[in-house]
Order: C-alpha cells, then sequence, then structure tokens
C-alpha cells in the first residue's frame, strides 16, 4: 500500500515527523486470522475513509489534525507471526522514544502484540484497556504465540489488564482470565455504572486497543469475527471521553477492519473513530502547546525509565 499522502489529505504543514503531535503507522497484516480474511486490506480502505472526512469535530470544537499527524510507513514484515511482531515492537518503540502520541491501524489484532509490549516497556505502570467482543487471552493458538487469538495474552501477565465488551471465549481462556477486570457484554447492557467501574480500575497511564469487533455487527459488518450484542457508537464514544479525560492515554491501536467493497459503512466508522479518539486526547490542548509523553517526562525527572533503553539502538 502506498503511504505517499498525507494521513486524511491534511496540508504538509500538518504532515510532517518533526513537528508532528501524532504518529500513525499503519500494519496492513493478516497472516494468522481464522475465518474472514481481509483485515490486511484495512488500512488503505481506513486511510481511503479518512481523506473524504470532515476535519472539524463537532462536539469538542476542535480540528485535530492541526496538532500535526505523520503518516508513517506501512509495516509490511509478514515473513512469520512472530517477526511481524518484533517489528511492530521495534518501530512502535522507535517513535515513542522521538516524543510522539504513537497510533496504528491493523491489520488483525496479533499486531498488538508488539505494539502493548513497546508500550509495557517503555511507561510505567501500565493498564492496557482492551476493547473487543473476544478474550484473545489463549497462551498459543495454531503453533504460535502470536497469534490474533493470543492478542491480549502477554498483557495480562505483564501489565494491569482491563477486558471490556467481551462475549464470545474459550474455557481455556478462563485460567487466564482476571474475572474482577473482565467486563462481559451481557452484564455491562444491564449496568448503568459500568463505564465507572472500568475507569476506576485503571492506573495512570493507559494504553488503548480496540477491536472493531466490540462494535455491534448492525454498525460495523465489516470485520472478521463479527459477533452480535456490541457496543453502538454513542456509547462507545461517552466512555472513550470519560477514559481520556481521567487518565494519561499514552497511545492505541485500532484492528480487524476487513472492508467490503460493496459497503463503505465499516471503513468511515472506523476512520471517525480514530479521528474522534485523537480529539478528546487534544481536546485541552492548544495547537502550539508542547506535547510531552510520561516517558519524556520520566526521563527529565530522572526516573528508572531511561535504563529500559539503555541496550537500544535510536
Amino acid at each position: 500500500m502506498s503511504t505517499t499522502n498525507n494521513y486524511a489529505g491534511i496540508p504538509d504543514e500538518f504532515a510532517q515527523l518533526e513537528t508532528a503531535k501524532v504518529v500513525l503507522i499503519p500494519v496492513p497484516y493478516d497472516g494468522t486470522s481464522t475465518w474472514g480474511k481481509g483485515a490486511d486490506k484495512g488500512p488503505e480502505a481506513f486511510l481511503a475513509a479518512s481523506e473524504n472526512m470532515e476535519l472539524y469535530d463537532i462536539e469538542t470544537g476542535t480540528e485535530p489534525y492541526q496538532q500535526g499527524i505523520y503518516l508513517a510507513d506501512a509495516i509490511t514484515e509478514n515473513s512469520s507471526p512472530e517477526a511481524m511482531v518484533d517489528e511492530v515492537h521495534k518501530i512502535t518503540k522507535k517513535y515513542i522514544k522521538r516524543n510522539k502520541f504513537v497510533t496504528l491501524f491493523g491489520g488483525e489484532h496479533s499486531i498488538s502484540i508488539g505494539t502493548i509490549r513497546a508500550f509495557n516497556e517503555c511507561f510505567n505502570n501500565l493498564t492496557v484497556l482492551h476493547i473487543d467482543a473476544h478474550a484473545d487471552l489463549r497462551a498459543s493458538y495454531e503453533r504460535t504465540a502470536c497469534n490474533h487469538a493470543c492478542a491480549v495474552h502477554e498483557a495480562s501477565q505483564q501489565t494491569n489488564l482491563l477486558q471490556v465488551g467481551i462475549r464470545s471465549m474459550d474455557a481455556i481462556e478462563k485460567t487466564y482470565m482476571d474475572e474482577e477486570k473482565t467486563f462481559f457484554a451481557h452484564d455491562m447492557v444491564n449496568d448503568e455504572y459500568w463505564m465507572d467501574k472500568v475507569v476506576d480500575q485503571m492506573t495512570e497511564n493507559v494504553f488503548i486497543t480496540l477491536d472493531l469487533d466490540a462494535l455491534d455487527p448492525s454498525i460495523l459488518p465489516s470485520t472478521g469475527t463479527p459477533e452480535p450484542g456490541g457496543l453502538f457508537w454513542y456509547e462507545t464514544l461517552e466512555f472513550l471521553k470519560q477514559v481520556f479525560t481521567e487518565k494519561n492515554v499514552v497511545g492505541f491501536d485500532i484492528v480487524e477492519l476487513c472492508p467490503n467493497k460493496a459497503d463503505k459503512s465499516s471503513d468511515f466508522l472506523a476512520a471517525k473513530l480514530y479521528y474522534k479518539m485523537l480529539s478528546y486526547k487534544f481536546m485541552g490542548e492548544g495547537v502550539d502547546d508542547a506535547y510531552d509523553n510520561t516517558y519524556a517526562i520520566d526521563l527529565k525527572a530522572g526516573n528508572s525509565t531511561i535504563s529500559k533503553f539503555e541496550e537500544d539502538e535510536d
């Protein structure tokens, strides 16, 4: 896929790496999906829809693109699931270290293994907010730990993992699941306080991994494994806005768009959702305000985060 054009067709002055606060990394990978194929076409469809989207956000009264959004080269490593995860980890970490708000668009959910690993190495006491229809907690699936069915297994062992919207899982996943930190869709529908309960269990630094099949297939049918009973648009936005407002969201990824040429609505929803998340991240910041991620602040304070990079090459 081509990444020669700017994200959403924004002017060049807002698309330069040196000055952009946001980095967007496309990862067109679909190596381990087990039913509906096509997630490798997701980034291209998302970017095409983004070019046809109004860039003024009515709710926040802002134009998030003016914070600067750099569209990075797509990660195309696909020789093996393990090689893909390693490349995503390396590239994500590189941009975090450049003091950017790093975002990724997949691709299937196995890309998040590398993403989460990078953020967990860079940010202290990390909460991973996993919004998904599926638990994705298997230790291994189809002879690899880098399968989409294992997307948050490592996070469950190494971070404060909170799972939201879950409505499909295998029995073996219960052995890895913390049910106190798991919000099942059938419970959420009858609990008006579920959003507060999730946020109350978060640490200050939060990474969001959002599988689009968390959304109800009536509003987003174009995903590899659609499940009935999902989240709807405005409740999703209300929840995300609360998380961005009350916590320090350090980055996010969105995965599992499988575009359908006959129906562009899912592509456009994904494009709008990404942009809404940026609007919530920067709604309190002026365009000229400097962006400092927690990693950069920790370096200035002389905290232990710097030791995590002593053996890294820039």
